[in-house]
């Protein structure tokens, strides 16, 4: 599975807390006693009955899985990274605010990048997962866990992912306050913005790699399904 042994490893979390240091988790938590913070009973037991059928008689009947599928997912999350990541490079490239305009166009532009993310990752992982569907009984087990997964946890991821704009927001504020002279004066022409601009851009990339993950996972389950059938 794609599931993290530390969330804190999310290359989100280093680019945020670089700028904005939290406190940090209470040790002795893994992964599944945090998670079952986020789970009701109903879940839990839905989710334990999703985990379980991967091991089920039928998870061990041939697969059908063919390299020519693994290549097809494959290409299709190169073209959806790339379309993504040059989006957020030539958009911030493109027209960075004047350093007077404050941080609400930032805000409107991470939002509208976001809602882009969530569109087109969301159909690359039901792709995905209907080419898990029909490679073989286990890698369709896997699929359907993905879903389940989805269900539970999408909401709130994207109540976590809603407040990085909140943390950007603060970092902006805090390099408008460690420029010299009056904390109200501008910077001089560009010097903010181009400063932003990279943390801006940096952070959007990381959160891409975030949302892409149980993509990854999914794809480099379906790869060594291949190699083992070859």
């Amino acid at each position: 599975m794609y599931l993290r042994g530390n969330f804190s490893t999310s290359g989100l979390v280093r680019v945020l807390s670089r700028w904005m240091p939290r406190e940090a988790p209470a040790p002795g938590q893994d992964v599944a006693q945090r998670l079952g913070q986020w789970l009701s009973v109903a879940d839990v037991i839905t989710l334990r009955a999703a985990h379980q059928s991967i091991d089920s008689p039928d998870a061990a009947r041939p697969a059908r899985v063919g390299p020519a599928a693994t290549f097809d997912v494959q290409d299709a999350l190169l073209r959806v990274r790339e379309d993504l990541e040059k989006a957020i490079t030539a958009r911030q490239a493109a027209a960075a605010p004047e350093p007077d305009t404050g941080y609400a166009p930032y805000h409107r532009r991470y939002l509208e990048h976001q809602r882009r993310m969530a569109m087109s990752i969301g159909s690359l992982r039901d792709r995905v997962r209907q080419a898990l569907a029909t490679a073989s009984p286990r890698l369709a087990q896997l699929a359907e866990l993905d879903a389940v997964l989805e269900r539970m946890l999408g909401r709130r991821e994207q109540q976590l992912l809603s407040t990085v704009p909140a943390f950007l927001k603060q970092r902006f504020e805090q390099l408008r306050r460690q420029r010299p002279g009056d904390s109200n004066a501008l910077p001089p022409s560009g010097a903010l913005p181009d400063t932003f601009a990279r943390e801006f851009q940096e952070a959007l990339l990381a959160e891409l790699d975030l949302r892409l993950q149980p993509v990854t996972g999914m794809i480099e389950a379906l790869r060594n399904e291949e190699k083992q059938h070859r």
